[in-house]
């Protein structure tokens, strides 16, 4: 591998939820210590080193929001709308093949390379967690980020998907009430960059059997189009904590309309004479709804936009009707500039309550964390007096593995926050932020019993034969969730978080450094809830069919070769953009984020030497992070010429040694889009490159564009795209050019037309083609619905493929009309790739990859 230049730490894509606006990041803080653990994979120069992991998040994961929402904000039910539209189209037939339905291994001795992030000691992972719920019978209710809710029968494991027949797949909250009813709420709601807004909350009246379906909504429309944080029941009422202020609903009578409680700035609510203001979508969010055990009508709010807002804090019901502000509640601050994200957390007995308070002041001032503390009120009452149990420099010494300058726990404590209270013992507590932690004592004393991952410690080795070395199982990075249930009388504790769901008994063992010994993941590939961002495709170098692997949201990249019994992961950190050699799928170029990109000619396996078999080649723009090119930047090889690649940053970046590329310095500039350009897709045929770019890329000024030229650096042109012209001012997600006529190319738009967003040159479509190479533009989206479309592929015969935020559509050759290809759930297709074996391959940010053949899409 060649120079190492800091530690990659594994990612979180978090920032603004995908269907809201975007407010400016802060400032990146000072860059980390240059001091790699050994094992841990390597990130290029810029801001993949720079300030730590939260940074990174916050400089750059807020792009995948502004590819839905630019130039505006986006009306409540555009996606019902969309997914409705879908399944009334008629379907080519055939079937997916779901090709990652088994156990995927971080910690795969095969890949124990050090651009992967195997010994870490996660073991086996799948895509991020949101919610987690469980009764006292072996139950267990897995809501994951965006591919659905999952029940287990057997204490987590045996996984079957109950909410498939939802138009969307994304959850924010799950909680059983005393009837031992399941509530969902939908839309994620930990306001990050790929988090999908909901339809609702949905209740389902026997959870251990049957299936969600859109006749257990609950209310009406009133909360589609939200993100729901959490639902918390009391005095007859089921309370939501969401995007839009918290509501209320009789948990008696389902049918009746949910009633708005409290939104602080109810100007900027849909209807309103600020709705479309750009600031609209953070004025209202509120985080969690804490009720007075002893008198469910007290009850207190907690209202934070992470980045702070004028009306953020704690809300109670006065004498005269009306919320008004809590003043003081002892240590728990409550000036607006220290209250941002909140989780509270009950005792059973009523007589403890907890809360994390993340600070807006400290994200934004200070480079160690932004966490303000953890509290408990030892009346069990919400109103206090609350006492700070933990700071994070207490938590740093507790065993953390984020023990060092730059790096401590909460750092993003806005995305990674959860809280359960031990039902046995009211002063047991586990807290949940990037790792997981334990007090017994009501926070005098704690233990990082889940650390963020083992290479800090001295119990780690790099041994193929073992995990990792002596350490015991962590679980992986990024808490979301936590819940008690019991199996046979034994009571466990259930972590959610980037990686999945683990689980270890609810008075655990620890070692001498307090980390748990017994974790045990329950992601036991019954159940693929991972996010990929990209898929590759090549024949395996055996002979007996593709290797196939794909570019993950924290879960790096994904190995899967003819006979595994077991996915591997041959990359760590997160999994951008991926190429495979169609000839030899072992050949592959795996970008991490803006445009780090790493090489491989055997899969990235373990040779059984100590040898690198990666090499680091990212091009010049990675430099300036996330200046220099997007987070998740494109990434793809010349469609007559396998060796001749095109990297989009600022620059439009083209070598021509293929997968033998060594060195970062074969990448030369074929064009300057131009200062606050970056380019969005890019695609080559014989030699003639396209690139879409944005920039400004957000809904406040936003500007898009199309340069067109030759990867040799002549004949480059900006095409003429006015604002109201037939392309839409909105964000170019894919390219695709016919492979026997280069000047024939299609392009894929992304976000929702004017008739859901609001701004300047919105336009109406998503798929356009030319045949002059960029010059004139004609829409064919035709009967194509309303919904973001992510990238399109043309097959040999001249058919067109489109992946879109709701599944994927194709149209023959020939024809003018789409049709849906197969049945996928309600999850988003982010890319799709042509394989060599003939079949259609299907990149989803929730549900794993798919393949289906062509000749059952209906192609000749």
């Amino acid at each position: 591998m060649s120079a190492v230049h800091g530690t990659r730490r594994w990612l979180t894509i978090c920032a603004i939820s995908a269907t809201l606006g975007l407010i400016g990041s802060p400032a990146v803080s000072a860059p980390l210590p240059s001091t790699a653990h050994p094992g841990t994979a390597a990130t290029a120069a810029g801001k993949g080193d720079g300030g730590g992991e939260a940074d990174e998040i916050q400089e750059g994961a807020d792009q995948r929001a502004e590819a839905r929402t630019s130039p505006g904000v986006v009306a409540p039910g555009a996606f019902t709308s969309a997914w409705n539209a879908l399944n009334a189209l008629p379907g080519t037939g055939g079937h997916w093949q779901h090709l990652t339905g088994l156990t995927y291994n971080s910690d795969d001795p095969r890949y124990r390379d050090l651009s992967s992030n195997s010994s870490a000691g996660m073991g086996n992972v799948t895509g991020r967690t949101a919610a987690v719920a469980a009764d006292n019978n072996g139950h267990v209710y897995l809501g994951s980020a965006g591919g659905g809710v999952w029940r287990s029968s057997t204490g987590g494991g045996r996984w079957e998907p109950i909410s498939d027949q939802l138009p969307t797949q994304a959850t924010g909250a799950l909680a059983l009430d005393d009837r031992g009813r399941l509530w969902l709420g939908t839309g994620e709601a930990s306001t990050n960059s790929d988090a999908y807004l909901g339809s609702g909350v949905y209740v389902l009246d026997h959870p251990e059997h049957g299936s969600f379906s859109s006749r257990s909504r609950v209310g009406g429309a009133e909360l589609d189009s939200t993100t729901i944080h959490e639902l918390r029941f009391g005095g007859g009422k089921v309370w939501a904590a969401t995007s839009k202020g918290v509501w209320s609903h009789s948990t008696a009578d389902l049918g009746g309309p949910w009633t708005l409680e409290f939104a602080p700035n109810p100007q900027y609510l849909p209807g309103g004479p600020l709705a479309n203001d750009p600031s609209a979508p953070y004025k209202n969010l509120t985080n969690d709804i804490a009720i007075d055990p002893k008198d469910p009508t007290k009850v207190v709010l907690a209202v934070g936009w992470r980045s702070g807002d004028a009306t953020n804090g704690f809300y109670a019901k006065g004498a005269d009707g009306a919320w008004h502000p809590l003043t003081s509640l002892g240590d728990l601050p409550t000036d607006a500039a220290d209250v941002g994200a909140v989780t509270f957390a009950r005792s059973a007995d009523g007589s403890r309550y907890y809360a994390i308070d993340q600070s807006p002041a400290m994200l934004a001032g200070n480079p160690n964390s932004g966490l303000a503390g953890i509290f408990v009120s030892k009346s069990g009452s919400p109103f206090g007096p609350w006492t700070k149990i933990a700071d994070y420099t207490k938590l740093a010494s507790s065993g953390s593995a984020l023990a060092r300058p730059n790096d401590s726990p909460g750092a993003q404590s806005w995305y990674d926050q959860s809280l359960q209270v031990d039902p046995a013992n009211p002063d047991h507590l586990y807290a949940g932020l990037e790792e997981v932690f334990e007090t017994k004592d009501a926070g005098a004393n704690w233990n990082t019993v889940g650390p963020y991952w083992n290479f800090p410690f001295a119990c780690w080795s790099g041994d193929p034969s073992k995990q990792s070395g002596s350490c015991p199982q962590t679980t992986h990075p990024d808490q979301h969730a936590l819940a008690v249930g019991q199996l046979n009388g034994r009571s466990y504790v259930l972590a959610g978080n980037d990686g999945g769901l683990y689980r270890r008994p609810v008075n655990g063992q620890v070692d001498a450094l307090g980390h748990g010994t017994d974790w045990t993941s329950l992601n036991d590939g019954t159940v693929d809830t991972l996010e990929y961002y990209s898929v590759g495709v090549g024949q395996d170098p055996a002979g007996r069919g593709p290797a196939i692997t794909g570019g993950l949201q924290d879960n790096g990249q994904s190995m899967l070769r003819p006979g595994d019994k077991v996915m591997g992961s041959n990359f760590g950190g997160d999994g951008g953009d991926t190429l495979s050699d169609p000839a030899n799928g072992c050949n592959i170029a795996q970008e991490y984020v803006y445009l780090a990109i790493n090489v491989t000619q055997n899969c990235a396996a373990n040779d059984g030497t100590g040898a690198p078999t990666t090499y680091s080649v990212a091009p010049p723009d990675n430099a300036l992070g996330g200046n220099g090119a997007r987070f998740i930047a494109p990434l793809a090889a010349d469609q007559h010429n396998g060796n001749l690649w095109v990297a989009g940053g600022r620059h439009l970046w083209v070598q021509t040694q293929g997968y033998a590329i060594r060195d970062a310095s074969a990448w030369t500039s074929a064009f300057d889009l131009g200062a606050g350009h970056v380019a969005t897709a890019v695609a080559s045929s014989g030699g003639k490159v396209y690139a879409g770019w944005c920039g400004p890329c957000n809904n406040q000024g936003f500007t898009r564009g199309i340069a067109v030229g030759n990867a040799d650096g002549t004949g480059w042109q900006q095409l003429n795209l006015p604002v109201d012209a037939t392309v839409p001012n909105r964000y170019l997600s894919g390219l695709a050019v016919d492979p026997n006529n280069s000047a024939h190319v299609y392009l894929a738009v992304n976000g929702f037309s004017r008739h859901w967003t609001e701004g300047p040159g919105a336009g109406v479509g998503h798929v356009f083609e030319s045949t002059d190479a960029g010059a004139d533009w004609h829409d064919i989206s035709a009967n194509l619905p309303d919904v973001p479309a992510d990238s399109l592929v043309v097959t040999k015969s001249g058919g067109l493929a489109v992946a879109t935020d709701a599944g994927v559509l194709f149209r023959q050759a020939g024809r003018t009309d789409w049709k849906r290809v197969g049945n996928l759930p309600a999850v988003a297709v982010d890319q799709l790739k042509l394989g060599p074996d003939g079949r259609l391959y299907a990149a989803t940010h929730g549900r794993g990859l798919w393949a289906i053949s062509l000749h059952d899409c209906g192609e000749d």
